[in-house]
């Protein structure tokens, strides 16, 4: 069927994941007053697409596991073309945002390579991965944007950094949820360390503790987002109640990963 090849080339591509890091990057700046700075969102939008297509398939390829198809041809392609615009937008960032820019670049770089003979890499490192990513997420939709809007460093930023690495945190334990079974033992992901029950009390708690923080913002005009923090966590906090290692691959990497994005599309309409 055509409309699901086309929904499946959508996220394989990591087009969805990109469009979630430019809506949490949208939110930040709405979040800080900041004016539009189309060029940090495109730079989120097609960084992120190059990051994940790299993460996805450099090993597959450098491996020679996989056949080239059609389909991964057409994603070469789109993350081909996605990091020319990514190194276009990166030029006319701010040198210090490039600065802290190629520090996430070598975070990456560190998530998928192995760097040492015989050792593998950051990815595969024990328990390791969701705090990478989360941090790696913090950096590109809060710290870059903020970085070039010269923002200074205040309570409000350090308050939205910890609740996006929550927020980040939390959505990727519903992804180790729904891989549980998949997932290398050895990477001793947190379901695979405690258990999915207790993975899910976990999650409850760090939402509660997103939401508590809000009321720690030094200026008030954070009292309105508080209603769309409500809505994201409760979204997510149900999302974490039925995941499952049955649920469909659509389930986290469709739905789940559409919640940023609804979130600032219903900041839109409402605004």
């Amino acid at each position: 069927m055509l409309l699901k090849k086309i929904l499946d080339f959508y996220i394989k591509s990591s087009l969805h994941v990109a469009l979630s890091a430019y809506a949490l990057v949208c939110m930040t700046m709405y979040f800080f007053n900041i004016s539009e700075n189309f060029e940090v969102k495109a730079f989120a939008f097609f960084g992120t697409i190059v990051g994940y297509n790299f993460v996805k398939y450099d090993a597959l390829a450098r491996l020679n596991k996989i056949n080239i198809k059609k389909e991964l041809r057409l994603i070469i392609i789109l993350s081909i073309f996605s990091a020319l615009a990514c190194l276009y937008y990166f030029l006319k960032l701010q040198w210090i945002t490039k600065s802290l820019g190629m520090v996430f670049f070598v975070l990456v770089l560190l998530y998928t390579l192995p760097f040492f003979p015989n050792k593998q890499n950051a990815r595969n490192w024990k328990g390791i991965k969701i705090y990478i990513v989360s941090l790696c997420w913090v950096g590109v939709t809060v710290i870059l944007p903020l970085i070039n809007a010269k923002v200074g460093f205040t309570l409000d930023v350090l308050l939205m950094s910890i609740q996006r690495f929550i927020l980040i945190f939390v959505l990727v334990l519903i992804f180790e949820i729904i891989d549980i079974n998949t997932d290398d033992p050895h990477l001793q992901t947190v379901p695979q360390q405690i258990g999915v029950e207790k993975t899910k009390f976990l999650g409850y708690m760090l939402l509660m503790v997103l939401l508590l923080l809000e009321f720690l913002y030094h200026t008030n005009q954070h009292y309105i987002p508080l209603a769309f923090k409500f809505i994201v966590s409760g979204s997510i906090a149900i999302f974490l109640y039925f995941a499952n290692q049955n649920r469909s691959r659509y389930y986290a990497s469709f739905w789940v990963e559409a919640i940023p994005i609804f979130w600032w599309l219903l900041l839109i309409f409402l605004s």
